[in-house]
């Protein structure tokens, strides 16, 4: 049975990471605007200082903030500057990263709900729910933290100057380049962020699935069918995208960075991100990408639970 549930959950994320993969590009490009770039030519404003009198006593220059612009327009800049298979970068990232991290977590949550469902009640409390989705979460993102780094920068390399992108031709390449010029250690970076991000994740997304579905099903609001799973989806991937948004920020920022040799890194670790980006774009900086993401988080949620019934219907009989 609980290997069963390992496959289950690994083929139900592979076809959702896949499916919303373009609106997680877009999330990933949206979270790193405000990030400093190697622009050649910034864009530049004067700033005057005056003295008690009026007179100007200094003049300096600074760059003007970029603006943000919104998930429709990062999509369709994409499109006009990097064309469609632009959306699709990192793919094959993703495919192992779902296959690694998502088949983990869900398989072990799978197996910690048959060890505490109450068999009389045939339900878990809502506290082991939650204890579950921690445990599960965090084992299979360190288990899947190469292949995360791997799409985040996949993802955000058409962003960079020309210059500057690493042009990875798949995640196998990816991963060894990283390996190679910055140490096996580059793979795990970030790990911290997302163990925390994934145990946040998963301990909201699958224990609200579970819950809203029991009481939805004891309620008798609807039956055990489609129009429960999508609805009990929706929500519990609307709860995952406000839980985990201002952390999956910073994991973005600390794994995109590029740490070159005899040169400080830009983030000594994830407090140190968070406290720079907040101080210099404020506090709402750490829901940047938000829309993108509830609106990855639930088709990605919907697509995930739906395809799961599913696939434990074809599958239950083995």
């Amino acid at each position: 049975m609980g290997v069963k549930g390992f496959v289950e959950g690994g083929i139900a994320s592979i076809i959702a990471g896949c499916s919303t993969h373009p609106l997680d590009l877009i999330k990933v490009r949206m979270q790193l605007q405000g990030e400093s770039l190697a622009a050649p030519n910034p864009v530049l404003r004067p700033a005057f200082a005056f003295n008690n009198g009026g007179a100007i006593s200094a003049i300096h220059v600074t760059a003007a903030p970029r603006p943000s612009v919104g998930p429709v327009a990062v999509g369709m800049n994409i499109l006009r500057q990097e064309g469609p298979a632009a959306l699709f970068s990192g793919v094959s990232a993703t495919v192992l990263r779902q296959t690694l991290y998502s088949t983990t977590r869900m398989g072990l949550y799978d197996v910690l709900k048959t060890k505490w469902t109450n068999p009389e009640t045939g339900n878990m409390p809502l506290v082991r729910k939650i204890t579950a989705g921690l445990i599960a979460g965090g084992i299979g993102a360190a288990v899947g933290n190469p292949a995360d780094v791997a799409m985040v920068r996949m993802q955000a390399d058409g962003r960079l100057p020309a210059a500057a992108r690493r042009n990875y031709t798949s995640v196998v390449d990816a991963i060894g380049s990283m390996a190679r010029k910055e140490g096996v250690g580059s793979l795990w970076r970030g790990s911290s962020l997302t163990v925390n991000r994934a145990m946040i994740v998963t301990a909201s997304q699958l224990a609200s699935y579970d819950q809203i579905k029991e009481s939805i099903l004891e309620k008798g609001v609807m039956g055990d069918g489609l129009g429960t799973h999508v609805t009990a989806s929706f929500a519990a991937g609307f709860v995952a995208s406000v839980a985990s948004n201002p952390v999956d920020v910073i994991k973005t920022r600390v794994m995109n960075m590029s740490v070159e040799v005899g040169k400080a890194a830009p983030y000594s670790g994830a407090l140190d991100c968070a406290i720079k980006t907040v101080r210099a774009e404020g506090p709402m900086a750490l829901y940047k990408g938000f829309i993108p993401t509830i609106s990855r988080q639930g088709p990605f949620t919907v697509v995930l639970f739906v395809t799961l019934e599913q696939v434990r219907k074809l599958l239950k009989d083995f």
